[in-house]
């Protein structure tokens, strides 16, 4: 392959950007955001220098940044915290309005720069907005879409050809893609195989040209992919379901001694009591068949791993038309659903009054469980600026 995945480089904040010379789309790529993941960040250079050398037409911008510089340059997950864990709405805006830390770590100094570089291109869009957060895991496996399950995700996170896993960005809580979705853009999460396969930075590279030409910025024509890159990955993803959703999450604790069981791989197929991993307090079985996500086979981390399985095609259109005919805005009228404190988009549910799936009817229309409060949920709505990419068809 053309670049190494390898860890410990430096990378500037700001690979660098192309286009802005017309009114367009603004993407947003972000690679490195756990320190011993540089692929997505070298794939972004890799892309950025293709579309300057080739002098690629370009409607919209550009920009590729570098996610946890200092642990980037070690070769680290993190340093002093999971620096996709730290993108809660209450920190960042600590964090914007500059308020004073007597411990401030690492990641806070990371992330007052990434902000404000992420704010200033925000500031001057002349677009809707598109990010793709790019990551690699720890284990082997084929490449994967992680989105919040609005429609217009969907149709970008669809057409990278990869299995798109719904549900992840509600276990894993203040990560840069909830962060940016939140605040009303398309955010589409990428991982593109094992830290330091040699075809991690390929990977990326294709994916991003797909996003690119989702948005309408280039015709993939005009983006030559090197000679010894991959144009597609289909060979990787052939014969795994197009869409799953997460099951179950094992979270690791302080203390916990978690270790995995050694040869599992993203989407390896396990069996409901199947010996999956050990900790202080014994064997951790599978609590029910499906596929097994990104089982934990480094250092740090407190995400064990994941059980997922697949979403039948029915249920996906159903979910459209739902929220299509907007039967969202008669919960309110159900009983044990009530608004949360004049939020819009965001409402509070008795589970215990509420009894039909909850869970499952509530991610049918389009919202994500917030937190659990007084045996009570809470429940949100994801949504997007009106008509950005009115144009793509459905998925």
């Amino acid at each position: 392959m053309a670049d190494s995945p390898a860890p410990g480089r430096i990378f500037p904040r700001l690979l660098s950007s192309y286009g802005g010379d017309s009114a367009g789309p603004l993407v947003i790529g972000i690679g490195g955001m756990h320190g011993n993941e540089p692929a997505g960040a070298v794939a972004l250079q890799r892309a950025l220098e293709i579309l300057r050398t080739h002098e690629v037409p370009f409607r919209g911008r550009f920009v590729g940044f570098a996610g946890n510089r200092a642990a980037l340059a070690r070769g680290c997950r993190y340093v002093d915290e999971d620096f996709n864990r730290a993108w809660s709405q209450e920190r960042v805006c600590r964090v914007r309005a500059g308020v004073p830390s007597t411990d401030t770590t690492t990641e806070q100094r990371e992330q007052r720069e990434l902000l404000a570089y992420l704010d200033d291109q925000l500031a001057q869009r002349r677009g809707p907005v598109v990010c793709l957060d790019l990551h690699t895991t720890s284990a082997a496996g084929t490449p994967f879409v992680v989105i919040g399950d609005t429609l217009l995700n969907r149709r970008f996170g669809f057409r990278l050809g990869a299995p798109v896993v719904l549900g992840l960005e509600e276990r894993l809580e203040s990560t840069i893609l909830n962060y940016l979705g939140e605040e009303g853009h398309v955010a589409v999460g990428f991982e593109g195989g094992q830290h330091e396969s040699p075809s991690a930075v390929a990977i990326h590279l294709a994916a991003i040209r797909t996003v690119l030409v989702t948005a309408g910025c280039i015709r993939a024509e005009d983006f030559p992919l090197p000679a010894d890159g991959l144009d597609t990955y289909d060979e990787e993803t052939d014969g795994l379901p197009p869409v799953v959703e997460v099951r179950y999450h094992h979270v690791i604790r302080d203390g916990d001694e978690f270790v995995m069981e050694p040869g599992f791989a993203n989407f390896q197929p396990v069996e409901r009591g199947q010996l999956l991993a050990c900790d202080r307090r014994g064997p951790i079985r599978a609590s029910e068949s499906g596929q097994i996500l990104m089982p934990l086979y480094q250092g740090q981390g407190t995400d064990g791993f994941f059980l997922v399985r697949r979403v039948r095609p029915f249920w996906l259109r159903v979910a459209k038309w739902l929220r299509r005919l907007r039967i969202e805005r008669l919960l309110p009228a159900l009983p044990g659903v009530r608004r949360y404190q004049d939020t819009p988009g965001t409402l509070v549910v008795d589970p215990r009054v509420a009894r039909w799936f909850v869970v499952e009817l509530f991610h049918l229309l389009g919202f994500r469980k917030r937190q659990s409060r007084e045996g009570k949920l809470i429940v949100s709505r994801r949504w997007h600026e009106s008509h950005a990419f009115d144009e793509l068809p459905g998925p």
